[in-house]
């Protein structure tokens, strides 16, 4: 096709008179054009990628951090709970579950302002929207994983409390 374009413009151009020489005619590659709306496209993707795992490092750090303060306060329940018999893994679970709940309510939340402001865009500027439900569903599971990963930490260190430094810190 190149060579065919090529040769085209040679034949066009040789038709031109020779006192209209600003105007020449050119060959113009669609799959030029598409490679580099390609890598484009890449290099938009991969900085979205880093802009969203900073994103997720820092929101991640806050829920560890409300988490860490959750067990800070409730000492003396965990101390309480261990005192009258409850084992590590229960208190493991409360913790990690309210960390996962935590976590998946922030998830909802975005992904229902995510599809509030698309229709709310779409309503001004009449730019037709498509929502995807597999990467709704996706984004709330890794905002789930979110909560179990960063929740992990403070999860750990309540169940591993000492039942009687737990009720004296009262």
């Amino acid at each position: 096709m190149k060579k065919a374009g090529s040769e085209a413009a040679k034949i066009l151009n040789a038709t031109i008179s020779s006192n209209q020489t600003e105007v020449n005619y050119a060959v113009q590659d669609i799959a030029d054009q598409a490679s580099m709306l390609e890598q484009l496209s890449s290099s938009s993707n991969t900085q979205m990628i880093w802009i969203a795992s900073i994103s997720l490092l820092v929101g991640g750090i806050g829920v560890m951090n409300v988490m860490m303060m959750t067990v800070t306060e409730r000492t003396s329940e965990i101390g309480l709970k261990k005192a009258i018999g409850a084992k590590k893994r229960a208190i493991l679970g409360q913790f990690l579950t309210e960390s996962v709940v935590l976590t998946s309510l922030g998830g909802l939340l975005g992904v229902g302002a995510g599809i509030g402001i698309s229709y709310f865009i779409n309503n001004l500027s009449e730019i037709p929207i498509a929502i995807s439900i597999p990467a709704s569903v996706i984004a709330v599971a890794f905002s789930m994983l979110i909560g179990i990963l960063f929740g992990l930490f403070p999860s750990m260190k309540a169940a591993n409390l000492d039942p009687i430094e737990a009720l004296r810190r009262e």
